[in-house]
């Protein structure tokens, strides 16, 4: 999606999100979980940096085609690895089916036509501010949320940051607005999809990796779709474009899932989802060092403000005791990114 993607919140990011438990890990991981954080940062921060390159060469509903496809195979190689079964019913494959249009489908292919007309770095930025999106939408959808004045000042912090990268005292002069209104709906639907799985989806009694897969491959199936009708079969074979679709869906969407749960089952879900305020940091530096795209100053100013108001807005007051912990609740597993 998930998405993908968060606990109580939604971090891109890239595709699927479930409300049961992380599944349980028989042996330690070869890679310290300090490695891996960094590699799956690494993987999503780049991901914007794909997707501009995939889209030079191929139309956007064929970029998250091709995503979709190397995604789902990643998906289903550790599927059969570890001998998992598809989820059974048609309630639960109809949830799926909508989960994976609102945490798959919709935000890539919304992030791919976006970043036609706007710079990556401007794409990886509005992807932080899913969890912004995800309290507003939490604090009307989910009765356990209360607002505070500490999440209400960071929401409101957030959004200012917003406004300081677009340039706002400026009239957003120069700035592609439907782009950028893509890349925001985007973001948008993360939080969307998750209030949805969490309603729909918990307790259904299958793993996280039998649901991620399902998922994704129904999505497919949606772009597949879409793309026979609105964009068809490629003319021609562009080489550096396709490799980065395949990068794009093996790595950023298939391979980050299985790190971000086995981080989520080894570290916990507030740790793993830290994950989410390094991708902006990563995609703005890969869209400057690799696309030479320009950075004005307002853009890292901005991204710093975003990021902070993301993470103020997640602390909530503890049950017991008065504390203040960062809300993630345990019961809902990562979506993925971007």
């Amino acid at each position: 999606m998930c998405y993908e993607i968060m606990c109580r919140i939604v971090v891109g990011i890239t595709t699927a999100t479930v409300t049961e438990a992380p599944p349980r890990t028989t042996r330690r991981p070869a890679l310290d979980w300090r490695l891996r954080f960094g590699v799956l940062s690494l993987i999503w921060g780049f991901s914007f940096l794909l997707i501009k390159v995939g889209t030079e060469g191929y139309a956007p509903f064929q970029v998250t085609l091709g995503r979709l496809v190397f995604g789902t195979l990643v998906l289903t190689a550790a599927m059969t690895v570890r001998r998992e079964r598809l989820p059974r019913g048609v309630r639960t494959w109809g949830h799926l089916t909508v989960a994976g249009f609102l945490l798959n489908a919709l935000p890539f292919s919304l992030f791919a036509y976006a970043e036609l007309t706007i710079p990556s770095t401007l794409a990886g930025i509005c992807n932080a501010t899913s969890p912004l999106w995800g309290m507003v939408l939490s604090l009307v959808a989910l009765s356990e949320d209360r607002p505070t004045r500490v999440r209400v000042a960071g929401l409101g912090l957030g959004f200012l940051g917003v406004l300081t990268v677009l340039g706002a005292w400026q009239g957003f002069s120069g700035l592609d607005g439907r782009g950028t209104a893509m890349a925001l709906l985007a973001s948008l639907s993360y939080p969307i999809g998750w209030i949805y799985v969490r309603r729909t989806l918990a307790g259904v009694g299958y793993s996280h990796i039998s649901l991620m897969g399902t998922q994704l491959l129904l999505a497919t199936v949606q772009l597949a779709a879409a793309t026979w009708l609105f964009s068809g079969i490629p003319t021609r074979v562009e080489v550096l474009p396709l490799l980065a679709i395949a990068a794009l869906g093996a790595l950023g969407t298939g391979l980050a899932l299985l790190v971000q749960y086995g981080l989520v089952a080894e570290v916990g879900p507030t740790t793993a989802q830290m994950v989410t305020y390094f991708i902006p940091v990563i995609a703005t530096g890969a869209g400057v060092a690799v696309l030479g795209e320009s950075l004005s100053w307002s853009t890292p100013v901005g991204a710093v403000i975003v990021l902070a108001g993301a993470a103020l807005s997640q602390v909530r007051r503890g049950s017991r005791g008065g504390g203040v912990r960062v809300a993630d609740g345990g019961r809902a597993a990562p979506r993925a990114r971007p």
